[in-house]
């Protein structure tokens, strides 16, 4: 049994009706089912079922007196749609989501190990670059877990 491994950055159009054009190589992973749902910094993260499960799994057994806990859970289940790769490799990107992300033409999909990203390009840009800046310091905090 094969992991699937998301990585790599790829630049596609969002088409007039809100559907997006997955990267060949990550559709055969996709098409056994995926869940797309609000992200983190403006994005959408799109899973594969497996990896959905997995992660909401872990959300329904944190404990639901923390009000951090149940804004976080509702962020990522309350948001979430299936997402079904079509026959010309598209996922339909509901209305909501779409505006969550700001999503406008131009989309950077990002692969991140487990989860694709969906980014508006020019809030992908200025995200990179800011990050690109910091990344001494990052490391620096990256080092001190370990990594």
């Amino acid at each position: 049994m094969t992991i699937s491994m998301f990585i790599g950055e790829f630049s596609h159009n969002l088409d007039d009706k809100g559907r997006l054009a997955v990267p060949k190589k990550f559709r055969s992973d996709l098409a056994k089912g995926a869940v797309v749902t609000r992200g983190l910094d403006n994005c959408l993260f799109l899973y594969t079922k497996k990896e959905w499960e997995k992660l909401a799994q872990k959300l329904a057994t944190l404990p639901f007196a923390s009000a951090n806990n149940r804004a976080f859970s509702r962020l990522m289940l309350a948001g979430a749609m299936d997402a079904e790769v079509d026959g010309q490799g598209r996922v339909m990107l509901p209305e909501y989501l779409r505006r969550f992300a700001n999503l406008k033409k131009n989309v950077v999909i990002a692969g991140l190990y487990n989860r694709l990203e969906i980014w508006d390009e020019e809030i992908w840009n200025k995200y990179k670059g800011a990050t690109e800046a910091e990344s001494g310091a990052i490391a620096e905090k990256m080092a001190e877990l370990g990594v």
